[in-house]
């Protein structure tokens, strides 16, 4: 392992996160918060720190192993001193509630420890949103667009970090292939946001919805979240959380005329997923609306809320009839298409996963048949599909002990297992005491730092957080 790139890469990691508690300065300086001084304080000691380990090693060497490792650490790193400033400014006391917090936010979760966001100062609140558009592409995506690392060896990196069963370069270089990448997610931050004015929402609410649905996070600026705002606005907020819920590579074939491979199977199936998730939640519900049309209006936004796993909330989902709620929570585990800012399993796994079974129970019927994956009318290779069913069954069993550790607190099976779900698929809210109108200040400091691991966990895809924990990774 090439423990001096590892410090070399956190060290930069560092440097950024200085340059991204800037914008929370600003803020407290406009609105002439005491806060301002905190959050200087913050980035000088990010900087500091930053610029002791930044020292180019002479190996620039970058393995798989090492991928993994730079990514997890970074993203914890990133979380302990993005930390800092709710401890600092006084609205906690907590350290894990900070974490919490913060870890929420960077992961774009959502589940926050805050039961009234409104109170909090706007330098908090658009910190809060800020480490939703941060974390949403992911923090060394960014940085990858700005530092060459070591040639095409960065691509450990990227693969690592970014969502989905495979990663692919849209050009030769990674670092250019960073650069499409957060342009895309930068001019349609602002186009939501300019849409968002348009509609009459006040510009600090703006810029903080923009990033939380850009990063699909759902830290909202209002203690009812998107429910005071226009049907206009909501509608908006709809609409952008499904954009930001396809895999960015389909807007860069998009952009360059290539509409069939744009509209991959993996869009096609989300597509229709959403749609028929909205036809049944809208006939679920409808009776206990003014009409069929205001029934398809919360139904949709609820419905893209959570596939996005953005979070946001226009209605308490958690008095729905049984049927709405089930299609609902289901969404919340498929979650959005690889490559994109969205959590859950990911549609293209889902899609290998269904495809290999087929493929299996087709082999049991007929021994000699050979049939490979294919999406796409493209062969899937046997590694992936590895990965894929690996994957689901560390899934699965995370998520399994996830919940049992936390179910020593007494609460029901439902708020358990739906506050696993919402963390480790990075939603934010879930069902009965976690549901979209409480919080998560109620659970102990073990049940905190059990959720905050699987909010890593669900956002880096297991394995980085995985290889923490294996002899092997720090052995020479």
């Amino acid at each position: 392992m090439n423990h001096k790139m590892i410090r070399y890469v956190l060290g930069w990691l560092l440097v950024f996160e200085a340059i991204f508690l800037a914008i929370p300065f600003i803020t407290a300086l406009i609105y002439k918060e005491d806060a301002a001084v905190w959050f200087f304080l913050c980035a000088l000691l990010c900087l500091a720190l930053g610029f002791l380990c930044k020292r180019r090693p002479k190996d620039t060497t970058l393995y798989a192993k090492d991928g993994f490792v730079i990514v997890a650490l970074s993203w914890i790193v990133l979380s302990i001193f993005g930390s800092l400033p709710f401890i600092m400014t006084g609205v906690t006391s907590s350290y894990i509630d900070a974490l919490f917090e913060t870890v929420s936010g960077f992961t774009t979760t959502g589940s926050s420890i805050f039961s009234s966001v409104e109170d909090l100062p706007r330098s908090i609140n658009i910190w809060r949103c800020f480490t939703h558009w941060v974390g949403g592409m992911g923090v060394l995506v960014f940085i990858m667009a700005f530092l060459p690392l070591s040639g095409g060896q960065n691509m450990h990196i990227m693969k690592a970090e970014s969502p989905g069963p495979s990663v692919s370069k849209l050009v030769p270089r990674v670092r250019t292939t960073a650069s499409i990448l957060y342009t895309i997610y930068l001019v349609m931050t602002l186009l939501q946001f300019v849409i968002l004015l348009i509609e009459g929402m006040p510009v600090f609410d703006a810029i903080c919805t923009a990033m939380g649905t850009a990063g699909t996070g759902g830290f909202g600026v209002k203690n009812d979240s998107m429910g005071g705002y226009s049907a206009a606005i909501q509608t908006t907020v709809t609409v952008f959380m499904l954009l930001f819920s396809i895999n960015f590579n389909s807007y860069f074939l998009l952009f360059h005329g290539k509409l069939k491979e744009a509209f991959n199977c993996e869009v096609r199936v989300f597509l229709i997923i959403v749609i028929a998730a909205i036809g049944f939640v809208t006939l679920n519900i409808h009776s206990s609306f003014d009409s069929i049309g205001e029934a398809i209006h919360y139904a949709a936004f609820s419905v893209a809320s959570l596939i996005s796993t953005t979070g946001f909330m226009t209605k308490d989902f958690d008095i729905w009839p049984t049927l709405a709620k089930t299609v609902l929570v289901t969404v919340m585990f498929i979650g959005a298409c690889a490559g994109s800012t969205g959590g859950g399993l990911k549609v293209s796994r889902l899609v290998i996963l269904f495809k290999g079974v087929k493929n299996e129970l087709d082999a049991m019927i007929h021994p000699r048949l050979v049939k490979k994956v294919s999406m796409d009318g493209r062969t899937v290779d046997d590694g992936i599909v590895r990965s894929v069913l690996l994957y689901f069954a560390c899934y699965v069993l995370i998520f399994a002990v996830s919940v049992l550790l936390i179910s020593w607190e007494g609460h029901s099976f439902t708020t358990n297992s739906t506050a696993v779900a919402a963390a480790f698929n990075n939603i934010g809210p879930g069902l009965e005491a976690v549901g979209p109108t409480c919080n998560f200040q109620f659970w102990s400091v073990p049940s905190k730092l059990v959720l905050i691991f699987d909010m890593l966990a669900g956002r880096l895809e297991l394995f980085p957080m995985l290889v923490l924990f294996s002899v092997k990774t720090w052995r020479k």
